[in-house]
């Protein structure tokens, strides 16, 4: 084994909103970034004198081209991009698949060497990867890694199984469940048995996190809230992050507020970015309509209207039979935009009522027949659902079992790509 199994593996995890990175070992990542990239027009733009294929292949692809390229990633992308019309921002990730592997390439090389500073030959690397991700996206990974970073190691997981390792709350680590990965642009439903991810049973749903913001966003302009128009989307992002919650009923709940506004409005004030002058707002109803739109999707869209319990339960009712009861049994959240107020519990509580449904709908039609046994539904909350991904990462590249289960650069320079096409789950772990 090579010196590169006694350094702490690196992980990240490139999510469509977000990037969480960091070092195999620690229960946070490092750093959290959003994932975008700001590029310089006006230097992309520019002609390159006596440009040829081979010399366009150079500029894209070696680290040292790349390093003196203009370009910002995260935050600093943001803020760079308001700041300055010559840097326009593109998303590497889309939907939870990459799209662009230029932009993500640059936003790995920042990742390693400005954020993490790390020398990447010294360090084994656990990325992530969504459950739908094609295996021709493994096999560019591979490529940039072993081939730009030149890493003595590779592994690809899959993110909703890291989930399930995260979400584990005794000191067994059960490796069956249903995994609700809610990000910031995609929302998946991933069975799990045995730490293999059942595909024919995956669920994906076009409502996430961005869409929570987008519908608060739509909320406050059509109450006509004063709030500059450039600055909307983060005044509701914010006001997503700090004060929504799930309610159990959204008549109850719009009773309580019209009785007692001073109790449940808030108040979010701010400052307009191009005069400085101050202005304030009203956050009311937004604030429990929000997170709905996960329950009842039609407030939202009229694109799709099944509502996420519902999805469950198709997804574990496709699932093979012998596995429903377990799967129902271990529901594991992740990701940022399950953290809303009660959602765990209002998610167990309809999922429970469609499975309650289904038994009795069953008993009505098999009178005197033997009554089977009440089918037990728990959704599994936990503090570390934000970055269960990471989390899980972290866990399993801590393990001796990590490093022989990784792709090495001898492999496939011996193989080539096709080596990441499969990650090999290394069940000595659990």
């Amino acid at each position: 084994m090579d010196s590169g199994a006694s350094r702490p593996a690196v992980v990240i995890d490139n999510g469509t909103g977000y990037t969480k990175m960091g070092f195999a070992g620690n229960v946070e990542p490092c750093f959290i970034v959003p994932t975008v990239v700001a590029s310089n027009n006006s230097f992309l733009n520019q002609p390159r004198p006596n440009s040829t294929k081979n010399s366009n292949w150079i500029g894209q692809h070696n680290a040292g081209v790349m390093a003196d390229l203009d370009f910002y990633i995260g935050e600093e992308a943001l803020s760079r991009s308001k700041s300055s019309s010559t840097y326009s921002l593109s998303y590497p990730i889309k939907q939870g698949k990459v799209d662009d592997w230029d932009s993500m390439e640059r936003f790995w090389q920042h990742c390693i060497f400005n954020y993490l500073r790390c020398d990447p030959e010294d360090h084994y690397f656990c990325l992530t990867e969504s459950a739908l991700t094609a295996p021709e996206s493994r096999e560019y990974t591979g490529e940039i890694m072993f081939e730009t970073f030149n890493i003595p190691g590779l592994y690809i997981a899959v993110q909703p199984v890291l989930a399930l390792a995260a979400g584990y709350t005794t000191s067994k680590c059960e490796m069956t469940g249903v995994v609700v990965d809610v990000g910031d642009g995609a929302t998946h439903v991933v069975p799990v048995a045995d730490g293999y991810v059942i595909g024919s049973s995956i669920k994906s749903i076009p409502i996430a996190g961005k869409d929570v913001t987008r519908f608060i966003q739509q909320l406050m302009k059509e109450r006509g809230e004063h709030v500059p128009p450039e600055d909307s989307f983060d005044v509701a992002r914010r006001v997503k992050e700090m004060y929504c919650y799930t309610c159990s009923d959204i008549v109850k709940e719009f009773n309580k507020h019209d009785r007692e506004p001073a109790k449940y409005i808030k108040q979010w004030r701010g400052t307009k970015p191009k005069t400085g002058a101050p202005y304030s707002c009203d956050i009311g109803y937004e604030r429990f309509l929000g997170p709905e739109v996960f329950f009842n999707p039609e407030i939202y869209t009229s694109d799709f209207t099944t509502p996420l319990p519902t999805v469950i339960d198709k997804c574990i009712q496709s699932a093979p039979i012998d596995t429903r009861r377990a799967l129902y049994k271990n529901i594991v959240l992740s990701g940022g935009s399950t953290m809303f107020k009660d959602f765990s519990r209002r998610l167990q509580r309809d999922i429970k009522k469609i499975v309650d449904a289904r038994a009795l709908a069953s008993e009505a039609r098999l009178v005197g027949e033997i009554k089977s046994q009440p089918v037990e539904v728990n959704v599994v909350s936990h503090p570390i659902q934000r970055y269960a991904v990471w989390f899980g990462g972290s866990v399993l590249a801590s393990t001796p079992e990590f490093f022989t289960a990784c792709h090495t650069k001898a492999e496939y320079e011996e193989c080539g790509a096709s080596i990441c096409r499969t990650n090999p789950v290394f069940k000595g772990m659990y």
